[in-house]
């Protein structure tokens, strides 16, 4: 077993060098200047896409720069701003929740530990872990569907819940990676490893995966 667990700790070490090589600019792509911009950015990123979460959220930073802001905000007022990404009454009710939480149990200042965080109303574990390995520089390992998918098809991991998976590569990659190797493996899914048409052709880790979609004739 502690043979097998080496190997596996090598290969991940092998496919995070390569990642780092193919992607050096990788990093979180919803923008936000503090932990409050984050916490709000990655709730409204669910259903949608950063690309459009970031169209929006310029108008609502600046509408409501504080977590007292969002607390005393009339959800209509929000809705309007944040219809184009879908869900935008649930989305809004959330936002005024969460606001008002941080106010009433945290002095109006973002949590940092991962059951604070979950404790907001639409934070869940991944955004938790994406507020704390961006907005605090703690080391975190986000597992969204792309990380799940490709680290699946790398068979670096067992098909499994986002939180057997995330203990899973936690194991065998190095904790001061954890944040980066997220946005490596997210930034892959999206523009190699993707769901649907896999360009395994011009995967730069090829030669370790085990999944490649077989070889159409010619």
């Amino acid at each position: 077993m502690g043979s097998g667990i080496r190997d596996e700790t090598k290969r991940a070490e092998y496919i995070n060098e390569v990642l780092a090589e193919t992607y050096p600019d990788a990093h979180c792509e919803l923008d936000f200047t503090n932990a409050l911009e984050l916490t709000v950015a990655t709730l409204l990123s669910a259903q949608t896409t950063d690309v459009r979460v970031n169209q929006v959220t310029p108008k609502l930073f600046a509408a409501y720069p504080t977590a007292e802001d969002y607390a005393q905000a009339d959800e209509k007022d929000i809705e309007d701003i944040i219809r184009p990404l879908g869900l935008a009454p649930s989305k809004s009710e959330r936002l005024v929740g969460m606001g008002q939480k941080i106010v009433g149990d945290f002095e109006g200042e973002v949590p940092t530990s991962i059951k604070d965080l979950s404790s907001l109303p639409g934070v869940g574990r991944k955004t938790a872990l994406v507020v704390r390995g961006n907005a605090f520089g703690i080391p975190a390992l986000a597992v969204d569907t792309h990380v799940k998918r490709v680290t699946f098809r790398l068979g670096m991991v067992e098909d499994a819940t986002e939180l057997k998976v995330e203990k899973q590569l936690c194991a065998v990659v190095p904790e001061e990676e954890w944040t980066m190797f997220s946005h490596r493996v997210i930034f892959h899914g999206r523009r190699c490893c993707t769901a649907k048409s896999p360009a395994c052709g011009r995967c730069p880790l090829l030669d370790v995966c085990p999944f490649p979609a077989p070889a159409q004739d010619s």
